[in-house]
């Protein structure tokens, strides 16, 4: 019975949440997280085995919807100017956030969470202001980046922790070198063989398709590549995300495809999952002065770091209106915060405390620079700013 009002009560927050994220103009991954703190402070709302299954398939499904966001032939990097440019935006970050583990003798965890890039929170920012604008279209080219860059440093990050920077660490980066290059291979294959006979993709979705034959060959795609990254001994995150990326290249004739893919996921997974994030962090975390005087400067430092990154490497390009957008855009890594903290927190590197500053962080980052956004925006185009 117990488990049974857990559920009802899971429903219930479910369909509470878009009406208070409407009301509050809070992000609603931000509301979701937060009715799970309240949830779990009011003793109603506790673990149990289904609960963790659908969060983590929650947190699978968001990352294949992240890949089907990655559009190949929209990242303009084939200018050699813009792929240095990159290469300085990056080379900068990771290279401040080393500076600051060290200057401040902190865990070798936080190379991984200064740096880290989610695409998750920047497409709330898409659908209200929209992919064309300058700041916005370069965020989304580079986030897509950052987030693969972010995937393979916590899958390297988790074979650490695991294994210590051993023989299984090296292991586990030729593994992860050779699916890479099979993938790609396999990719370029599938390519060819589409470009020769573009029939068979509509014969396996067609367009009119009254059997949903598309959900169910997407959803076999993602188990599919999830259940092999789990037997080559890879993070299942990887496989989620080139799921998606390859439904995205190659069934474009699908344009309802991805609606109703999101439609689902957004409706009923991926709140489960940042509610059961939300039900892990105790109230009282958000009135302890260390943690949130950690959390404060986790986000401080992430903020930074692409500020200066931003301005090293695109101020001279894009001006300082779309600069500084850009960097605050892509300064809300909520998600992918929430998955290196609970690897980290599984794997014992940081403490209790810790944990909690650090998705507290996510959530500050979240909530104040999405405000900071429409402030900044109005006030540069008030004053002309380019």
């Amino acid at each position: 019975m117990e488990t049974g009002a857990v559920i009802i009560f899971l429903a219930l927050l479910l369909v509470i949440a878009p009406f208070i994220s409407s009301v509050t103009k809070i992000p609603i991954v931000v509301v979701e997280m937060l009715l799970g703190v309240f949830g779990a402070y009011a003793g109603v709302l506790k673990a149990f085995a289904e609960f963790e299954t659908f969060a983590h398939l929650g947190f699978l499904y968001l990352m294949f919807l992240v890949g089907m966001e990655v559009n190949l032939k929209e990242l303009h990097f084939g200018k050699a100017p813009l792929l240095k440019r990159a290469v300085v935006f990056f080379g900068t970050i990771y290279i401040l956030s080393i500076i600051i583990t060290l200057y401040f003798n902190l865990n070798i965890v936080y190379v991984a969470i200064f740096p880290i890039f989610s695409l998750g929170i920047l497409m709330t920012l898409i659908k209200e202001y929209g992919r064309n604008r300058t700041w916005l279209s370069l965020a989304l080219n580079v986030g897509i980046i950052g987030e693969l860059i972010s995937i393979i440093v916590m899958i390297a990050l988790s074979s650490v922790l695991k294994n210590g920077f051993n023989i299984h660490f090296f292991i586990t980066i030729i593994i992860l070198a050779l699916f890479f290059l099979s993938f790609i291979l396999f990719f370029k294959g599938a390519k060819v063989f589409f470009w020769w006979f573009p029939e068979v993709k509509t014969a396996i979705m067609p367009y009119q398709d009254n059997k949903d034959i598309d959900i169910r060959l997407s959803m076999s795609l993602v188990f599919t590549m999830v259940t092999l990254m789990i037997i080559i001994g890879i993070d299942e995150v990887l496989g989620a995300f080139l799921a998606g990326l390859f439904l995205a290249f190659f069934f474009k004739h699908k344009i309802d495809l991805r609606e109703k893919l999101s439609s689902f996921g957004f409706g009923f997974f991926i709140p489960i999952f940042f509610i059961h994030v939300g039900s892990t962090l105790p109230i009282e975390a958000f009135i302890n002065p260390e943690i949130l005087k950690l959390s404060f400067f986790i986000s401080g430092a992430i903020i930074l770091i692409r500020l200066i990154g931003s301005l090293a490497a695109y101020l001279s390009y894009f001006g300082f209106k779309n600069t500084v957008l850009f960097s605050l855009s892509n300064s809300m890594p909520l998600t992918f915060l929430v998955a290196v903290a609970t690897l980290a927190y599984n794997t014992s590197a940081i403490g209790d405390d810790e944990y909690y500053a650090v998705i507290i962080a996510g959530l500050i980052s979240a909530v104040v620079l999405i405000i900071m956004i429409k402030i900044l925006h109005s006030i540069f185009n008030a004053l002309g700013v380019k």
